[in-house]
């Protein structure tokens, strides 16, 4: 008992280790798994090396996030990235959503659509990718041939509105917890939102508002169908990856905080400035992040802060009331025990980067050892 106890002590001097309540869920600590794509999900099929990759990061009473996972055969953009359009699609995530609830840990999943972030090779029948734009991303950035896209009509526009609902229920029958919709990184919802990616001049384009529209129009639709409290969002206004930038988004967060309010989502999931694409820049120790500070006062439900983070950093923004929850990606992937780790201060595995997409099973997935191993 008395170990039990110290650990009990340990835990609420440790802030990330604190209970809280996002919406009906009760979590044991404020740590979660952000969503990583990892490209090991064969010709767009959740595998069965993705149960043990996730349940090895469950705990009981945490919050995973599982990896972007694609609405419709157009949404694809990577090589091997899960979809959640088909039967076949919804019968394999089964599987890895019950190796996680018998560790006892909710799990969301993030739906998205890539918008333009694609190439030939990935859309249906060789077609062009899809966007509010037809202006392209540089061919050659990040070693990529990118492809024009082709602009939305508002028909299709509608469309791609119902596949995120679909795509919603879906993972509802797969067993999920929720869904996060997938509003960042320069991908389809975000190039809606930033204006100097969308150029439309219809009710989709031009004012923040419309800009703006597309993104609440699924939001409405996913929360209808499954409701608000199984529902969460991830922004990143201040990014600028795959060119989507915006020329004021201390007014783009602010306006998107204030106005998904109205819809109740069980939580707002928004990057840090100081991550740029796959760069972080960091700071001090303790530095205290305060850009994100108008939108987590602007949104009324749980906030979770991403990007750059560390046990230091993660302590000090819960402590000050800056984020309800952190989210935490390559230390993660690194460290399936990360809150054991983070809760005796222990040291931490070194992720590989070279090993974040290949299409292997076992290394840089699930390979990396747990404390008792390492030692």
């Amino acid at each position: 008992m008395a170990v039990q106890n110290n650990s009990t002590t340990t835990s609420l001097n440790i802030p990330l280790l604190t209970h809280f309540k996002m919406g009906e869920f009760e979590l044991s600590h404020r740590i979660v798994l952000a969503p990583l794509t990892r490209g090991r999900s064969y010709k767009n099929v959740p595998q069965p090396h993705a149960a043990l990759y996730y349940s090895q990061r469950a705990t009981e009473g945490g919050l995973l996030i599982a990896e972007a996972t694609g609405v419709s055969d157009t949404s694809q953009g990577y090589r091997d990235t899960p979809g959640i359009w088909t039967k076949e699609q919804v019968e394999a995530w089964k599987p890895i959503v019950d190796a996680v609830h018998q560790k006892g840990a909710i799990f969301f999943l993030q739906i998205w659509h890539v918008g333009r972030v694609s190439t030939y090779d990935f859309q249906p029948n060789g077609q062009a990718p899809i966007s509010p734009t037809d202006k392209g991303i540089t061919p050659g950035l990040d070693g990529v041939d990118w492809a024009p896209p082709r602009r939305l009509t508002k028909d299709e526009i509608h469309g791609l509105v119902n596949d995120f609902r679909v795509a919603a229920r879906n993972a509802i029958e797969a067993g999920f917890d929720g869904v996060e919709i997938h509003g960042a990184n320069g991908y389809l919802i975000e190039q809606f939102l930033k204006d100097q990616v969308n150029d439309r001049t219809d009710e989709y384009g031009g004012s923040l508002e419309n800009r703006c529209r597309f993104a609440f129009e699924i939001v409405e639709a996913v929360t209808k169908e499954i409701g608000s409290n199984r529902v969460g969002i991830r922004l990143s206004p201040y990014s600028d990856f795959m060119e989507s930038i915006d020329s004021d988004p201390d007014a783009l967060g602010l306006y998107l905080a204030n106005e998904l309010n109205k819809f109740d989502l069980v939580y707002l999931h928004v990057i840090e400035p100081r991550v740029r694409g796959a760069e972080v820049l960091q700071g001090p120790e303790d530095e205290f992040p305060h850009n994100l500070l108008p939108i987590r006062k602007a949104f009324k439900n749980t906030f979770i802060a991403a990007g750059g983070y560390n046990r230091g950093k993660g302590n000090f923004v819960i402590s000050e009331n800056y984020a309800n929850l952190v989210a935490f990606g390559r230390l993660f992937l690194a460290n399936p025990d990360l809150v054991r780790r983070y809760e005796l201060d222990a040291p931490l595995n070194k992720y590989d980067r070279s090993t974040f997409g290949i299409p292997e099973p076992v290394v840089g997935y699930t390979d990396y050892p747990f404390l008792e191993k390492a030692n």
